[in-house]
């Protein structure tokens, strides 16, 4: 009998799924986990970001790591729930949160989902389609109707937005070795600064603290010239303050940060406040 090894079967499994999707047997089993508890639940009465933020919290102590999403050849949608970073934690969770409004309780659905928040028009169309910057990945998933962007709302004034590291680091990233690339994301950064957005400054995020609600996703902005935001996590009451729930690159995993948002953004001098998405029940 012909022997398979292990790694290639584990290649068989892991793009016997759509043909731009990589997603191993161990996170396939741990979407299928959670859909199937989802499925179990009575979710009714419980809000969205009620939902978001239960959900959150299953993922408690998952590895942190980076540039799961960075693979060498054409763009392929990744589903990587056993190693997590502060957007993918975030996306995958929101995507079972949408999932679980929706009724639907199936891996192929989670695919779906998934693909319309990562992708700017809801579908992969090549590595420049994905939203590389989370500016555009609030501005773009909202104007799909997914959150609603709270922060001049709650209090936020106007922030200078004008990405351009991608397009002046492609060493950092391999598929910007193709000029087409890079192009496409210059196209992107220029279409970005022309927008208005809104901050928080975090000298006054602990006065606007009772306006932020629990499951609401936190952006953080940053002083660093070219980039958008640092981090990204969710808001969630903790000790009767609001603290963050997010993929932490301190710790090495997902975790309730020890300090409220406003104290764990005054440690932080890169870290130059907040911007605040509220999900919606579509």
């Amino acid at each position: 009998m012909l022997k398979i090894p292990f790694l290639l079967l584990s290649f068989f499994l892991v793009f016997n799924l759509k043909a731009q999707t990589v997603c191993t047997p161990e996170s396939r089993e741990i979407v299928e986990k959670s859909l199937k508890k989802l499925e179990s639940m009575d979710t009714k009465d419980m809000s969205t970001n009620e939902l978001a933020v239960e959900i959150g919290q299953w993922f408690l102590g998952t590895e942190y790591v980076a540039k799961t999403l960075e693979l060498p050849g054409p763009e392929k949608l990744v589903i990587n729930m056993v190693e997590l970073d502060c957007t993918t934690y975030l996306e995958s969770v929101i995507a079972l949160t949408r999932l679980a409004k929706l009724e639907e309780y199936t891996f192929e659905a989670f695919e779906r989902e998934l693909e319309l928040i990562r992708y700017r028009s809801g579908k992969n169309e090549g590595y420049p389609s994905r939203l590389h910057y989370f500016s555009d990945w609030m501005f773009t998933n909202g104007e799909k109707g997914l959150f609603l962007d709270v922060t001049e709302k709650i209090g936020g004034e106007p922030y200078e937005n004008n990405p351009g590291f991608m397009s002046s680091n492609p060493q950092f990233y391999p598929q910007l070795s193709d000029p087409k690339n890079v192009e496409e994301i210059k196209k992107a950064e220029a279409i970005i600064a022309e927008r208005n957005y809104f901050f928080i400054p975090k000298e006054q995020v602990e006065e606007l603290e009772e306006k932020i609600e629990s499951g609401d996703l936190i952006a953080i902005t940053t002083s660093i010239d070219n980039l958008d935001m640092v981090h990204v996590g969710f808001a969630i009451e903790y000790q009767n303050r609001i603290h963050l729930l997010h993929a932490s690159s301190g710790s090495m995993k997902v975790e309730i940060s020890e300090l409220p948002l406003s104290d764990y953004l005054a440690r932080n001098k890169n870290q130059s406040g907040i911007m605040v998405s509220r999900l919606t029940s579509n």
